[in-house]
Formats: structure tokens, C-alpha cells, sequence
């Protein structure tokens, strides 16, 4: 499957739960993404996410010195993108759940029906 179209639908909810316990800076969010397990999500789409959630409030940024180099604009979560967050998680719960059900069916209904052809 795809995961593309997946990721659209998600990236929100997962930038918001991935500055939930640590700030962090464009590069490392998207680092920390990838090591969740989310590899094909972009640069690019993380940069506009995290603009996004920055204009809805959901964020807030400030700047830090980096060791070596040029300062860094950090993001971390304030008290709407954590009623977002909670929010999302609920939806996702129940989405998830009846996604689940939906792709489990089939293999039930066979299982049924093969027990009761025998």
C-alpha cells in the first residue's frame, strides 16, 4: 500500500505527538518521524506541517543556539496543539479500530464460511 495518501491524512496529528515530550527543530522532528517507522514522510511536507500548525497555534517557535553552526528555530506543542493532539487521538482510536474491523471481516466471514461448508 501507499502510503502517501496515508501520510497526508496524518502528518498533523504525528508532528503534534512527536514535540508532545521534546521540543525540536525542522531536521530532528523529521528524524524522529522516520525512526517511528513513518520513513516516507518528506522534508518538505514536515516544513509545511510544521508552518501550518504554527499558524493554527497549535505550535510555537523559538530559536537556539547549535553546537557548530547557525542558530535553529525549535517548535514545541502549546495548550491548543495539545487539545488537538488528545482530540486526534481519540478520532484516530476510533478510526483505527473500525479500519481494523473492516480488513478483519473478510478473513472472519471465510473462516465462517469454511466451518460451515465441512
Amino acid at each position: 500500500m501507499d502510503t502517501t495518501q496515508l501520510l497526508k491524512g496524518v502528518l498533523d496529528v504525528a508532528v503534534l505527538a512527536v514535540v508532545q515530550h521534546e521540543d525540536g527543530y525542522g531536521y530532528d522532528i523529521v528524524r524522529r518521524l522516520r525512526e517511528a517507522g513513518l520513513g516516507d514522510v518528506g522534508d518538505a511536507s514536515v516544513y509545511g506541517t510544521l508552518r501550518r500548525l504554527y499558524t493554527a497555534g497549535a505550535v510555537s517557535s523559538y530559536m537556539a543556539p547549535s553546537e557548530g553552526g547557525p542558530n535553529r528555530k525549535y517548535y514545541a506543542i502549546s495548550s491548543a496543539g495539545r487539545e488537538m493532539l488528545a482530540s486526534q487521538r481519540e478520532t484516530w482510536t476510533s478510526f483505527s479500530a473500525a479500519m481494523s474491523a473492516l480488513l478483519d471481516e473478510p478473513q472472519t466471514l471465510t473462516a465462517v464460511h469454511s466451518i460451515g461448508d465441512r
